[in-house]
């Protein structure tokens, strides 16, 4: 069985530093501290808007990174000249909306599914990894193999959202599980994203299959409290249960 890996998303260090408009606190700083503690990858969402990353801290990170980058890009024009600059391993194509707090959902797969294929082409070219946001829906799985991706993220905002106002979460458990099996089959990798917490992640780490959890706010959050290596840590541990 392979080994879970742990991605950690430092945007909102980006939030913080940028509340203010400082230099500070540094992205940088928390990309390489997280490697130093057993992340696997370090995640970044370049929005459009740049509300908390932005291109200089994507090429700082970028050029002293040892570990994977996973850059989270939409499908725009503008995403694909950066990333086809920048060259990332691993890219994570994401909806986005300019007035969402945060990501809502999944991918329309069904919109402009044409330019969605030649966008994944061209990124492809430079050996990214290229994985698709989906909501754990199987029609999207296989549209997501269609288009050649190489792996899916399944948005895991609603189980999350179940699990901490203490709601039954077993069917949306469900969904997640028959996802992965059969993303497992069509030779997809699958990874969970969004909203995760200590507990969350140790429920969805039992799913055989789930290879990459991607973690951001919540550990941002802990590591106030608890310090990021000890949150990390945390994390490293739940996912070896």
């Amino acid at each position: 069985m392979k080994r879970i890996r742990l991605g950690v998303n430092i945007d909102h260090v980006a939030t913080v530093r940028n509340a203010r408009g400082e230099l500070y606190p540094s992205p940088l700083r928390a990309a390489i501290l997280a490697q130093k503690n057993g992340a696997d990858s370090i995640t970044i969402h370049l929005r459009e808007d740049r509300r908390h990353i932005n291109e200089l801290d994507l090429k700082k990170i970028i050029n002293k990174l040892k570990i994977p980058l996973n850059l989270e890009i939409a499908a725009t024009k503008e995403m694909l000249r950066i990333a086809s600059r920048s060259k990332p391993p691993f890219i994570c194509i994401v909806p986005e909306k300019r007035k969402e707090i945060t990501t809502e959902g999944g991918l329309n797969l069904n919109y402009n599914r044409n330019f969605l294929r030649i966008f994944i082409k061209k990124l492809k070219k430079n050996k990214s990894r290229i994985s698709l946001f989906i909501e754990p829906s199987l029609k999207d799985l296989e549209k997501a193999k269609i288009l050649d991706a190489d792996c899916v993220e399944i948005h895991t905002g609603k189980f999350c959202n179940l699990v901490n106002k203490k709601k039954n979460y077993k069917n949306e458990l469900k969904k997640i599980h028959r996802v992965v099996q059969i993303g497992n089959k069509l030779g997809l990798e699958v990874h969970a994203g969004h909203g995760l917490t200590y507990t969350s992640a140790k429920i969805l780490s039992k799913i055989k299959g789930i290879q990459e959890f991607n973690i951001g706010h919540f550990l941002v959050g802990e590591s106030i409290f608890e310090g990021m290596p000890s949150t990390i840590k945390k994390f490293k541990r739940i996912l070896k249960l």
